[in-house]
């Protein structure tokens, strides 16, 4: 009889021991969650609604002289024509969401942590530089956002994206600190980015931290840089013929989504803010890196600070 009470106290110790941790687990989660809604509702950027030219400015770039003048920046048509759209106010994220932001999600919505296994993507996975997602899992995060906040949170459309990447629909080639690729000023060097990874020779493939050098005009980091960003449309390469001028949403289906920016790496150089590219929303890891980011928008008023 004695042995059989003692074996049944042990029970419940251990049974008590796993009820204080699994609710140390979730007060920790809900405060992380907290916080993580505090820190994005204050860092979200305010970019003023107005109207611009969408596209391939070249040809009416002031800034151009010489014998680049009048002449358009990119060869490919999927970003022709020119053409005038009229946007809203929105609200931006200034980074691109982070594995530590998107790690608070996945243990709040009991989902497994991502590209969390194979020894590639561990070299490339670390709190402060780019998630690597697919279309869902951005869609995913930002619905997720709106839900925990009762705010529109929703990936960007590709004309708020490009707008905000412009610094307000300005001529401005590439959305850093200085409009331009430099490395060292407004992009890292190699060098730079070795030192802030462990991915050893793949340090050129690497992402890097996501404020790394300083942002756009608007406040707005890498977004030429450092990752394809996720936009909410549907990729069709005539769009821009049809497009309709005030706040547009892209077609209505279609089989691969939009992507801006550049991957990691690349040289580390950046994408021309007009560049448009297309991926599966589906991609999957498969033991690489996913080179595909994204950040979130909102079009309330009530993140006014």
């Amino acid at each position: 009889m004695l042995r059989s009470r003692t074996a049944f106290i042990s029970l419940l110790a251990l049974g008590m021991t796993a009820c204080n941790g699994s609710q140390a687990d979730s007060e920790e989660n809900s405060q992380a969650v907290k916080d993580l809604i505090q820190k994005t509702k204050d860092n979200m950027i305010l970019v003023e609604g107005g109207s611009f030219q969408m596209g391939d400015f070249g040809p009416i770039d002031p800034n151009l002289t010489g014998s680049d003048k009048g002449l358009p920046y990119s060869a490919d048509e999927d970003n022709k024509p020119l053409h005038k759209v009229t946007l809203d106010t929105f609200y931006m994220s200034p980074t691109k969401v982070t594995y530590a932001d998107y790690d608070v999600f996945t243990a709040a919505t009991d989902r497994e942590k991502i590209n969390n296994t194979s020894k590639v993507e561990m070299q490339f996975r670390h709190p402060n530089v780019p998630a690597g997602v697919n279309w869902q899992q951005a869609r995913d995060y930002c619905s997720w956002l709106a839900a925990e906040t009762s705010l529109p949170f929703a990936l960007p459309t590709e004309a708020q994206w490009e707008y905000a990447a412009r610094s307000g629909g300005k001529f401005i080639a590439y959305g850093t600190n200085t409009g331009t690729l430099e490395k060292g000023k407004s992009i890292p060097t190699t060098n730079e980015v070795a030192k802030t990874t462990n991915a050893g020779d793949f340090s050129n493939l690497a992402p890097y931290p996501v404020d790394m050098y300083p942002p756009n005009p608007l406040g707005l980091y890498q977004m030429s840089d450092n990752g394809y960003e996720w936009v909410s449309d549907w990729y069709q390469a005539d769009y821009y013929q049809s497009s309709p001028e005030k706040n547009p949403k892209g077609p209505k289906n279609g089989k691969e989504k939009v992507v801006r920016g550049l991957p990691h790496g690349d040289g580390q150089g950046g994408a021309l803010t007009i560049e448009r590219y297309r991926a599966d929303p589906k991609l999957e890891s498969k033991n690489t890196p996913i080179t595909f980011s994204f950040r979130c928008t909102s079009n309330s008023k009530d993140i006014e600070k």
